[in-house]
């Protein structure tokens, strides 16, 4: 999507700014000619994720724009003042809030640890509103003021909580920052709208989360950067309390083929859908994930294997099993598997040279996946990856869903075998 200039000399305090849709929301602004403020908590290089707030803004004036740095924890009411009062005097005031910073962890409530409900809650809501309130003054003194938040729609389906009840709860705390200010700024001529993706967005952060091979089934960051563009160079008062789709503002302003925003362009037309959306084109009531029922509920052990096929499959696996192996996942793992007969079972990959075997595992599992025989089946002979199947709902996860997705490299080690 090419620039229209129509950003030129508006200043964006953005938060999380130092690498992601951050950065590249930043980015696409600056070649406007923007003021962005960087404010992230990233001063000094990450072990794990790339960029500091000082290599994003060198790359923002790089791209023909004015950068201000900031030190900003959102969860710090001082830190958030200073920075905002502090970009206010050197641009002269401020034009567009991005609420982007966010914490995820996708656990159910069993695993969820206080510190990270506390975490998700503290950025993601309370750092939206927080950030909001402080750059309102400002906001109310231009003539095109903007908030953005980089939530999802809002929607009370079970299937969007039942998997991480405190993430949603969390993100949805952004949505609802949205649905409440875009009425009470209206009749100040305050934009106040949320912008989600429609496939998963390929970031550092998301890698860490899903592994290397998250590229081959996701967009860059620079669709959700376009959309934004696209959405804040409107006339605010034109529109406000929106919860719009990436895919969608695009197709509005005439983008149609998105083909160039896949990681991976082979791969353009088998992306993996993100949480909180539906399938694009799928009717308004379907189901992404199947709502919680009694069938998702941990299968009894039986001595009904289920589908002929999964007894040959185990054996198969125990003949490869290798100290190998299990010193690399370190994990134990708990399959519920439902169809005509439901079946539970077991992969010991972390206590000697690994087990396996009908019924459920002789200690707690690590990690519990849930899903029907021919989707199990799949997953193991390589034809259906784990984090794509958890996001479109064939795949249900308790426990440690990191540990859950490392199976992805045991099924690579496997698939050539099986």
């Amino acid at each position: 999507m090419i620039n229209t200039g129509k950003l030129a000399g508006r200043t964006l305090f953005i938060t999380g700014a130092s690498r992601g849709i951050g950065k590249a929301i930043a980015l696409k602004a600056a070649r406007d000619g923007a003021n962005i403020v960087v404010a992230a908590k990233t001063a000094e290089p990450h072990t794990k994720l790339p960029g500091t707030i000082y290599t994003a803004a060198d790359e923002i004036e790089k791209a023909g724009g004015r950068a201000f740095p900031c030190v900003v924890d959102v969860r710090d009411e001082q830190q958030v003042r200073t920075a905002v009062q502090q970009a206010a005097a050197k641009f002269g005031g401020i034009d567009i809030v991005v609420n982007n910073a966010s914490a995820i962890s996708l656990t159910n409530t069993p695993d969820t640890e206080m510190k990270r409900y506390d975490l998700m809650h503290s950025i993601n809501t309370r750092g939206t509103f927080l950030v909001s309130k402080e750059c309102l003054p400002y906001l109310e003194k231009s003539n095109h003021a903007h908030i953005l938040n980089i939530s999802p729609p809002l929607s009370m389906k079970a299937k969007w909580f039942g998997p991480h009840v405190a993430y949603t709860m969390a993100k949805y705390g952004m949505s609802m920052c949205v649905l409440g200010m875009a009425a009470e700024f209206k009749d100040r001529g305050i934009a106040v709208n949320a912008l989600w993706p429609r496939t998963a967005i390929h970031t550092a952060a998301i890698e860490m989360l899903t592994g290397p091979d998250s590229a081959s089934w996701s967009r860059k960051p620079e669709i959700m950067a376009d959309a934004a563009y696209a959405i804040l160079s409107r006339e605010p008062k034109q529109f406000t309390g929106q919860f719009f789709i990436d895919d969608e503002v695009l197709e509005s302003v005439g983008v149609k083929d998105l083909t160039d925003y896949a990681c991976v362009r082979e791969n353009a037309d088998n992306l993996m859908i993100d949480f909180f959306v539906e399938a694009k084109g799928a009717p308004a009531d379907s189901a992404t994930a199947p709502e919680p029922s009694a069938a998702a509920a941990p299968a009894p052990a039986t001595a009904d294997t289920g589908d002929d096929r999964i007894p040959q499959l185990f054996k198969k696996i125990e003949s490869l099993l290798s100290p190998e192996i299990v010193g690399k996942t370190q994990a134990v793992y708990q399959f519920n598997i439902s169809g005509d007969r439901q079946s539970t079972w077991f992969l010991d990959l972390k206590n000697g040279s690994g087990a396996c075997g009908n019924g459920t595992p002789p200690g707690a599992p690590d990690a519990t996946l849930s899903m029907n025989s021919n989707n199990f089946f799949d997953m193991f002979s390589g034809k259906l990856k784990a984090a794509p199947a958890y996001m479109s709902g064939k795949l249900k996860i308790s426990g440690d869903f990191q540990k859950a997705l490392k199976l992805e490299k045991l099924m690579k080690a496997l698939k050539s075998k099986l």
